[in-house]
Parts: structure tokens; sequence; C-alpha cells
């Protein structure tokens, strides 16, 4: 939840998330399929709040959360609901576009969601006050890091690397984007793309989707346990 991609190529769309949380933090649930009120999900669950960071539908959808929003904010002490809760109500909807315009999002800490919804892109922000939504091309590459954890100057790095990673690659694949992830300016443990901050916050996770046609190929690498979850989908 707070180093996200999204890369097109070769009429292919990737979406790949590192979840960068405290080491003492419970380990998430391995990913596996839930059914809400309007649509079955598949996302790795978080075991303490019971939301996700990571979610997707047999249709294509995906929704990708990071932690803030465009600048670092200082958080409360409570909060009235998880972030990744509120990720799953808007991706349980019948439009999650207009479910955020309706959304209740008072007294919840500031986020960023990447969403794809019906082969569109877009950036949706909460900063506590206000919401701001941003349509994006689907046909581009992005890369979004958290607020709360990188400065607007190392945000920018990461930028500069991602870029000069893309422009070096005439197609890019899925295990382009997971190495790029798991291994970009790795000796820095400080805000590489894979951290460890004292053994106290951790990068625990890589979560990635690749989209191709009518076939959807999710994998999801624990760090920790360096166990990998991969499952195929078709698209209905």
């Amino acid at each position: 939840m707070c180093t996200v991609s999204y890369v097109f190529s070769n009429n292919t769309v990737i979406i790949t998330s590192n979840r960068d949380e405290k080491i003492a933090r419970p380990k998430a649930l391995v990913p596996k399929s839930y059914m809400g009120v309007y649509k079955k999900m598949f996302f790795p669950k978080d075991s303490k709040a019971g939301g996700t960071w990571y979610v997707l539908d047999d249709k294509g959808n995906i929704i990708v959360l990071l932690n803030g929003a465009k600048e670092k904010h200082i958080p409360k002490e409570h909060y009235r609901k998880s972030r990744g809760i509120i990720l799953l109500e808007l991706f349980d909807s019948c439009d999650c576009i207009d479910k955020w315009f309706s959304i209740d999002l008072t007294d919840i800490e500031p986020f960023t969601m990447i969403v794809y919804l019906n082969k569109e892109l877009y950036q949706l922000r909460w900063d506590g006050e206000l919401r701001d939504t941003q349509k994006l091309s689907n046909q581009e590459k992005y890369i979004w890091s958290s607020s709360t954890l990188y400065p607007a100057n190392i945000r920018m790095e990461r930028e500069l690397l991602f870029n000069s990673f893309i422009q070096n690659k005439k197609v890019i694949s899925g295990e382009d984007m997971a190495h790029f992830h798991e291994y970009t300016n790795i000796d820095d443990k400080e805000n590489g793309l894979v951290i460890n901050r004292n053994n106290t916050l951790i990068t625990q996770s890589i979560t990635q989707t690749v989209i191709n046609q009518n076939k959807m190929m999710f994998s999801h690498k624990d760090l920790v346990a360096n166990q990998i979850y991969e499952s195929t989908f078709l698209m209905l």
C-alpha cells in the first residue's frame, strides 16, 4: 500500500503494489475470494482491520490503496474506519466511481486509490477534507509512492528510476515490473523499493495483476515468509 505502478505495454495492463507495514502488525491472510453484497472479490485480507490494500474481480477491475494523499499529514490517534474497509465498500458497489462521490469519508485518514474500472484508470484522493478525482490515460505508465513514508524528493527520485527503467524497454512484462519492485535500489533500505527501517517498518509483500485480453494473472509474494501465491482468472 506504499508503492504502486501502472504500466500499459503491448496491449497488456500491469498493476503492481509493494506493501510497507510495521513488522508488529499481524500478518495478512492469504489472497482468496470473498462474496460481497454486489460481487465476488479476490484479495489478501488485513487480519487486523479486515480490509485490504489490493482487490480485484472477475471483470478485470482493480483498486489499490496507498496511505496518504498528495502530501504527508499529521495522523490522529483514532479514526472512524479503516481505509482498507473504505476500499472494499467502494469496490463492492454497482459503480465504484459513483460510490466515490457519495461515500462518507468523515473521520477517515487520508489516502490515495488507484482504480482500474471498465478499462479506465482513475486516481482518487482524500486529504481529510476534500476529495480529488483524476481520470488518467489507461495507455501510459505511472508510479506512486506513499506521501506518509516518502518525502517529495524521494518520490521524485523513485519516479526518475521508474522512467529510466521503462524507457530502456520496448516491451514491458509482468516479470519486468515484479523485478523492478523487488530489486530496484536494493541497497537503500530506507527508501529503496523494498525497505527495512530498523526492523520496525518493512516491505512485507509485492502484489501484481497482469491483464491481457480476457486473462488475468495474479501473484502475491510474501517477502517475509518467502512464499508466492498465484492465480489465473478468465474475465467474464
